[in-house]
């Protein structure tokens, strides 16, 4: 399934993803009345907070009181929340999309970026007056109000001085430059270092964040230098048959920094590594995902099983692929030919019916990902029941 980029969508206030990519994404702010009409959320606010309690399920609770911002981190505990007062409050929880089937589709009405952008959908509750203060944010995002009202202010501000000793990253001075008031089904786009600032509004409040990371290039750099140390062998031991005598033995020589910064000139790399390093390090499950497990089958049994069903990726797996190579949360896998297109397939739209596979197709499919499949990252209809 290709996704049709110049087809309007009412999400885009009409524009076409090709306009909304050319004009507004890195660009500037996009404010789009009724995005989704008739949407007022997934789940409710005692959803929500169960899901704050979850163990596995990163959460923030946000207070400002008598002048001051306090944070408390997840889990939670039904405690927590009846002593709370009913206003200035924000409840924060991440990776929605983990949890809850309906989030995985209202992420796919954004497919027009490309997945290896998607982080997650993280949704806030807030009584009247609840906010996170302003703020600025390293991503791209689009904030799609469910039930209640929102007031947002932003500004293109270059003062990112921030409030001191804070829990959060919170802005010292904020100069607003334009402000509306979200209901439900309207959403804003803001591209990354827009400072914002959103203020729940008479009544409680409920925001789908859909969020795109945007890594540090030093970030980047980092985790590519620890790749490359399990893919870079280089040959041989540091030689100088030419040593010479020197005044201070504690110096090290012009030759030996010479010496050695020839040898490291063997580390190289091209598209192909780094889109490997690319592959896995975006799929790479955070460190506080679990799976779960379906119940242990045999690969002669899940060969079986797969010609009766639909494959699906869990909710919190990640995959994306390079040419014929695919990742799937962190692990990388070559397809043979046949598989390509389904993979493809699986990895587009996250899941793939395998009641229209040949016979061929569903045996290489089943041996290709069984030990996914006993791992927890693909799961077949019937397991997600």
């Amino acid at each position: 399934m290709q996704i049709q980029l110049s087809q309007p969508l009412t999400l885009l206030n009409q524009l076409t993803p090709e306009a909304f990519l050319a004009e507004y994404w890195q660009k500037k702010p996009l404010l789009i009345r009724q995005a989704i009409p008739g949407f007022t959320g997934l789940l409710d606010p005692n959803d929500l907070a169960g899901l704050a309690c979850e163990e596995e399920v990163q959460s923030r609770l946000v207070q400002f009181a008598k002048g001051q911002w306090r944070v408390t981190q997840g889990p939670m505990s039904e405690k927590t929340f009846k002593h709370l007062p009913d206003h200035d409050w924000t409840l924060l929880v991440q990776g929605v999309n983990h949890f809850l089937p309906e989030a995985a589709d209202l992420l796919a009405q954004f497919n027009f970026i490309p997945h290896a952008r998607l982080d997650d959908l993280m949704v806030s509750y807030a009584p009247d007056g609840g906010g996170v203060g302003p703020h600025l944010d390293s991503y791209d995002v689009f904030l799609l109000q469910g039930s209640g009202k929102r007031h947002w202010k932003i500004s293109q501000q270059t003062d990112f001085t921030l409030i001191e000793d804070a829990p959060l990253r919170i802005l010292k001075h904020f100069e607003t430059e334009q402000e509306w008031v979200l209901e439900a089904g309207d959403m804003l786009y803001l591209p990354p270092q827009i400072a914002h600032w959103g203020v729940a509004v008479g009544e409680d409040c409920m925001t789908y964040s859909i969020g795109f990371r945007a890594p540090k290039t030093q970030e980047l750099a980092h985790e590519f230098m620890h790749f490359l140390q399990d893919h870079t062998q280089l040959e041989g031991i540091y030689q100088d048959p030419d040593l010479a005598a020197q005044a201070h033995p504690a110096e090290i020589s012009r030759n030996m920094v010479s010496k050695v910064n020839h040898a490291l000139q063997a580390i190289a790399w091209d598209d192909t590594l780094v889109a490997r390093f690319l592959g896995q390090y975006l799929t790479e499950p955070k460190p506080h995902i679990v799976f779960a497990p379906p119940r242990k089958l045999s690969l002669k049994s899940l060969h079986q099983r797969l010609s009766q069903t639909t494959l699906h990726l869990a909710l919190a797996s990640q995959m994306l692929f390079w040419q014929d190579t695919f990742f799937l949360n962190g692990d990388a896998m070559t397809a043979p030919a046949i598989l390509t297109p389904i993979l493809t397939t699986l990895a587009d739209q996250r899941y793939v019916d395998c009641g229209t596979l040949t016979p061929e197709q569903l045996s290489v499919l089943a041996t290709t990902l069984y030990e996914a499949y006993l791992a927890g990252y693909v799961l077949m209809r019937e397991d997600m029941e």
